[in-house]
Parts: C-alpha cells; sequence; structure tokens
C-alpha cells in the first residue's frame, strides 16, 4: 500500500501561509514589501478588526497587466530572481514568490492592479476565496496595485484561535508599518485603523547622502516626538580600521583579520574589503529603556532581528548605559548583499552575516565613537580651553590635560601629563589621596555662598539653538557652583538651566578610566600567588576557548596555565579580587568574555571587578568635598571619555532645564 502521496496545491499553500503568514501583521508586512518593490511613492494601509476582519494595501507602484496579476498568485512566481545565483546577491525586500499565494489561501483574497503607463487606462480584477479563483474580470483602477484581504483564517479555525485580541494584533501591524515607514522616509505612508486616520507622513526627499540625516530625524520626529535626545551616527569604513579608530576597544584572539571579503574577489584569490557603512541615531547618554522595543535596525533597508547586532549596541554603549537597560537607536547597516544572506528565516525577519564576529565589532566602534564624539564637540585644546566654571572660591588655574599614554596616577583627581609633553595650561598641585575628613572629629565646611547670578544665565537672554541642532554636551558649556545638597549632589548653574551632580558618581568614572588607561596601555597587571594553587576543569569548547586567551588573561593578573587538554591550573590572582571561591571567578570570567563575542579586550575582561574597587575607593556621601577639590572634580570629569554616567551605567550628572523649571512653577503660558 502507498503512504506517500503528493499534497495537493491547496494544502500546500495552506503549510507554507503557515510559515510565511502567522498574523495580520506578516500579511501587511508582505503586502508593503512587495509595493516598496514595485517602486511605490505612496502607499496605504487600511486595517479593520485589528486585521482579522480587513487588511488593505493600495500603492501607486509599477502596477501590473492581466497575465502579471494571474502570474503572480502561482507559487514561487516572482519578478525579483532568475537564476540560483540571484540568491547570494538579493537587493529587493522580497524574492521568494510564495507571500500572494499564501495569503490568497487562507483568506477572501482581492487583487486590483492597473500597469503604469497603460494607455487604454483598464485594469485587472482578481477575486480568491481560500486559494481558488472566483473571477478575473477588467476593473477601472489607478495606476498601481491594491490587494484586500478579508476574513484572515476563515478557513482555518485552528490558526485563528490563536490570534491575540483586536488591539494586541493592531499593535503589532502599527510596528510593522513603523519600521517600513523608517527604513524609507522617501515613500509616503498612510496608516487608517477602523475608518479613522492614525497617521499621514508626507514623503521627505533628499538628493545627497548628506540629506539623509535629516530626513530620518523628521520621520523619527514624526513617529516618536521631539523629545528624545539623539546623537548621529555616521562610519564609513572597513571593519578592519575599527581597530585603530576606536583604540583599546578590539583586540581579536582569531587568526582572521576583521575584514569583508567580497565573494568574486575571494574566489579569484584576492580578496579585497567590502566598503560598508553604518548610519543613523542613538540615544544620548542616559537615554534608555527597559527592553528592546525602541531598538530599530536595517540591513539594506530591512529591518531585521541579528543577536550579533543587539550585542554590538550594548557593547558600544558599554559602561554608559545601566544594567538590565537596552540602548535606543534607529541604525542603518549597509553593505554588498553578497555579504549577507536574508535567507535564513520564513518571514526574512532574520539575516545571517558572512563575517558575523567583524560587523559586530564594527557596529559596536562606530557606535562608540559616536558616543565619544559627542563628548568631544568643542573638545580642550590649547585654542580652545575648557569653559570656565566659578563660584565664591577662587578658580583653580585649570587642570592639566591628560595626552593618551600619559602616567596615571593611582589615586587623587589630578591627571598628569607626561614629561615628555608639557601641558598646555599651568599645572595644579594635586589633591590628597584622600577626599575624606581627615579626623573624627574634623569639622564639615560651611554652606557655600551663592554670589550673584552671571548674566548668561537668565533665561531670556539664553540663545536659542536650532530645533534639529545637536545639543552642546553638558560639560563643554559653562558652569558656575551653587552649592552642596545633602553633602552628595553638586548643584551647578549653566546657561541653560540647572544641574545636580552626582559626586560619589563622578569619583567612580574618573578613578575607572585611570585604572583602565593603565591596563590598556600594556602594563601588566599585579598578581598575588595563591597559598595552594587550585584546578579548574572545563568542557572542551570552554577549553578551547580559554586557551587562545591566556596572554591577555595572564595580563590582567590571572595566572592560569594548561594541565591537561581540559584542565588549567590557577595560581594566582589580582590583588583587588576579593572571591572566596577561585574557580568560580574563572568560570564567570569566561563567561562574560564568551558573551562578549570573539574578539576580547584586555581592558574588558576584569571590568566588572575594577568597577566594584572604584567604587569602594570612590567618595561617598557625607563625605565632605571643599569648593577647590569639588571644581577639580568637574574639571577631572570634563577630561573622562565617557563622563555622563559612572561605571555601572548610572548618571553622573542631571539637567533641568529652564523650560522645565517654568513649567514646574507655572510659569509657562
Amino acid at each position: 500500500m502507498n503512504r506517500i502521496r503528493l499534497l495537493s496545491e491547496q494544502v500546500a499553500n495552506q503549510i507554507a501561509a503557515g510559515e510565511v503568514v502567522d498574523r495580520p501583521a506578516s500579511v501587511v508586512k508582505e503586502l508593503v514589501e512587495n509595493a516598496l518593490d514595485a517602486d511605490a511613492r505612496r502607499i496605504v494601509v487600511e486595517v479593520g478588526a485589528g486585521g482579522r476582519g480587513l487588511i488593505r494595501v493600495t500603492d501607486d507602484g509599477t502596477g501590473m497587466g492581466r497575465d502579471d496579476a494571474l502570474m503572480c498568485l502561482e507559487r514561487h512566481a516572482t519578478s525579483k530572481i532568475r537564476r540560483a545565483e540571484d540568491l547570494a546577491a538579493i537587493t529587493t525586500m522580497g524574492f521568494r514568490g510564495e507571500a500572494l499565494p499564501s495569503i490568497a489561501s487562507v483568506s477572501r483574497f482581492t487583487l486590483t492592479t492597473r500597469e503604469r503607463g497603460e494607455p487604454a487606462g483598464e485594469g485587472t480584477e482578481v477575486v480568491l476565496h481560500g486559494g481558488k479563483i472566483i473571477h478575473v474580470r477588467a476593473a477601472a483602477s489607478p495606476e498601481g496595485t491594491a490587494v484586500e484581504v478579508r476574513q484572515l483564517f476563515y478557513n482555518l479555525p485552528a490558526r485563528r484561535k490563536f490570534l491575540r485580541s483586536e488591539e494586541t494584533e493592531r499593535a503589532h501591524i502599527l510596528h510593522t508599518v513603523t519600521l517600513a515607514a523608517l527604513a524609507h522616509p522617501q515613500v509616503a505612508f498612510t496608516l487608517v485603523g477602523e475608518g479613522r486616520p492614525v497617521w499621514d507622513l508626507p514623503a521627505i526627499r533628499w538628493t545627497t547622502p548628506a540629506e539623509r540625516f535629516p530626513a530620518l530625524r523628521e520621520r523619527l520626529r514624526q513617529l516618536m516626538g521631539a523629545d528624545v535626545p539623539l546623537l548621529p551616527v555616521d562610519a564609513t569604513r572597513a571593519p578592519a580600521e575599527e581597530a585603530d579608530a576606536v583604540p583599546g576597544l578590539l583586540e581579536t584572539g582569531e587568526d582572521d583579520p576583521l575584514t569583508l571579503h567580497d565573494a568574486a574577489g575571494a574566489e579569484s584569490g584576492s580578496p579585497g574589503p567590502v566598503p560598508c557603512r553604518v548610519w543613523g541615531f542613538i540615544g544620548a547618554p542616559g537615554v534608555s529603556r527597559s527592553n528592546r522595543s525602541d531598538q530599530h535596525l536595517f540591513v539594506n533597508q530591512r529591518p531585521v532581528e541579528n543577536r550579533g547586532l543587539n550585542f554590538a549596541l550594548l557593547e558600544g554603549y558599554h559602561t554608559a548605559l545601566m544594567k538590565g537597560r537596552y540602548p535606543v537607536c534607529c541604525l542603518f547597516v549597509e553593505m554588498d548583499p553578497a555579504a549577507v544572506d536574508v535567507n535564513v528565516h520564513p518571514q526574512k525577519r532574520e539575516v545571517k552575516f558572512r563575517e558575523e564576529a567583524a560587523v559586530r565589532r564594527w557596529v559596536a566602534g562606530a557606535v562608540r565613537e559616536a558616543l565619544l564624539e559627542h563628548h568631544r564637540a568643542g573638545d580642550l585644546t590649547p585654542t580652545a580651553p575648557a569653559p570656565p566654571m566659578t563660584s565664591a572660591s577662587p578658580p583653580p588655574q585649570g587642570p592639566a590635560v591628560r595626552s593618551p599614554g600619559g602616567p596615571i596616577p593611582s589615586a587623587g583627581f589630578q591627571l598628569e601629563s607626561p614629561p615628555s609633553s608639557p601641558a598646555p595650561y599651568p599645572e595644579q598641585p594635586p589633591l590628597p589621596l584622600s577626599l575624606k575628613s581627615t579626623g573624627p572629629g574634623a569639622a564639615a565646611p560651611g554652606p557655600m555662598p551663592m554670589p550673584a547670578p552671571a548674566p548668561a544665565a537668565v533665561p531670556h537672554e539664553k540663545p536659542q539653538a536650532p530645533p534639529d541642532a545637536t545639543p552642546t554636551p553638558l560639560l563643554r558649556v559653562p558652569l558656575r557652583m551653587v552649592g552642596v545638597v545633602g553633602r552628595l549632589y553638586v548643584v551647578l548653574e549653566s546657561d541653560r538651566g540647572l544641574v545636580l551632580l552626582d559626586q560619589h558618581a563622578a569619583h567612580e568614572r574618573i578613578l575607572f578610566e585611570q585604572m583602565l588607561a593603565r591596563i590598556e596601555s600594556g602594563q601588566q597587571a599585579p598578581s598575588q600567588r595563591l597559598l595552594l594553587p587550585e584546578t579548574v576543569e572545563l568542557a572542551p569548547r570552554e577549553a578551547a576557548f580559554l586557551k587562545r586567551h591566556l596572554e591577555p588573561l595572564s595580563r590582567l593578573g590571572v595566572g592560569l596555565r594548561e594541565f591537561g587538554d581540559r584542565t588549567y591550573l590557577l595560581d594566582a590572582l589580582p590583588p583587588f579580587v576579593r572571591t572566596p571561591n577561585s574557580r568560580q571567578f574563572v568560570t564567570d570570567l569566561l563567561d562574560a568574555l564568551q558573551a562578549a563575542g570573539g574578539g576580547v579586550n584586555t581592558g574588558r575582561l576584569g571590568e566588572d571587578v575594577v568597577a566594584k574597587t572604584v567604587c569602594r575607593h570612590a567618595v561617598k556621601a557625607n563625605d565632605p568635598l571643599g569648593p577647590r577639590e569639588l571644581e577639580q572634580l568637574v574639571a577631572d570629569l570634563r577630561l573622562c571619555a565617557m563622563p555622563y554616567t559612572c561605571p555601572h551605567g548610572r548618571p553622573t550628572l542631571i539637567e533641568m532645564n529652564w523650560r522645565e523649571l517654568e513649567k514646574k512653577f507655572g510659569r509657562t503660558g
């Protein structure tokens, strides 16, 4: 008896629909992508009953003639690829030819289309119910295509009952259309829900690559409001250059170089780097969310989900984020289509890079460089001195600027310059090693006098910046010290409003960067021998990973050497490590390294331990600091690479501008 049978076309289409279409938002995604591939300049999406009752997508694209309108409803019929080789360089949103027949097999489906430039002005209407053609006839239609999907999953009750509430399905559709609108600001989008307009976004045209930033910023403002401070990201270099562009960020333990090679070059034996670019906007320091819902990532204008890119964002922000918080971004990765595989997921949500680790390190470097550039705006140079900070006490002569690779003191706020490079400012004597009171009977300083406000601090005299201009970093504007609240929060005034500084968090950041600079400069960290060496047995994969990274661990002060195939002997630890279980410390360190990816940065290995160490040594709440010590604290914070957060991601400064103050006091009209 023959038990294997060929499935009917209808059943095969319904199985395909189960992979491609799992909810109304999937239908909207496929239809909008088809409209974009058809060179649409305006797309209208109408939804009823959360997409269960109605989905209608109308575009003004190229449209189709009668024969193409019938052919597009056949499985694997597409105009976007011709040969198997075309799959290696996909440049369109869709390419499989499964979406329309799959959707038509589980709904009451109507396709109305008219080819652009059709002289007769006659369109075609095709109606299908459950995949069966009801009729095909001529119909009046504007140029473009309109696809109407009613009663989704009406013939699959088991699938229909798995749909969520109308509000939930409507939210998924809104997210899908939002991604399409962000990826294509040059296309006008209209969304209508339950007969009411949700938004009507006009097309934003540009002619040069530089104009894409204001276009994307305007589309972000239309969709998400203008209250979120964003920083531009624009990196147009090969991933191999990132190690030099961001010193100390990348240190590969692999043999393969950090480059992307095109397939043609690899076959010819002369691989060359593929031009790559990452651009868009990321949240400024202090802007984060409790989940990844505001992370919008695009690869060649395709919205994607990729764990490597998610980790790259976290790596780029690094200590600028609190644990458990996630960045806000709208980033576009552009590269040769041959270097990315979009055919690894039925719904094309996920992509796979040929050089995953290289792309990840490249994106992380671009994000970190944007954050550093934000602080470097108006950088400290001999021709552009640090903005002054005034107080009741005589102002300091100015902090010495630390040049890269210069010696880092073990304690105190003073950052010294190397002897061979004279400081551009007069040196100030370093502060004492401890900023705490010198004895139990030491008296706390009295309240700081409050001089008259500077003229620049008057709100109505404050210069107004253009709405789309990148704001000046807080530490690059003049600050005037007012006093200290609760012996922890330093009150400052700027020409933009009120500023509060957490003295503990600020000192943590200063000490943290000093210790990391010492490690990243290649200095051998001190280590402390264990009284009795301990053996650490690992799984084969972890043992192989540890073997590749013994040298950077040794520079950190972790003494490990091979003691068998999968066994290592631990005989030394850094002196600042306080752990009752040395084996657990090694396994936890390995877990952190593996989570960080293939590239290992020596300075990152012990950052958690370093952060805890500086937390113990930093000034605490109720530690009284004098005016000159507080001024030096702000001056040294200005010299940090990432001054706006402590090593744990908590903010060091909080700003309340004049508008917020006036609103709280009811002075706004």
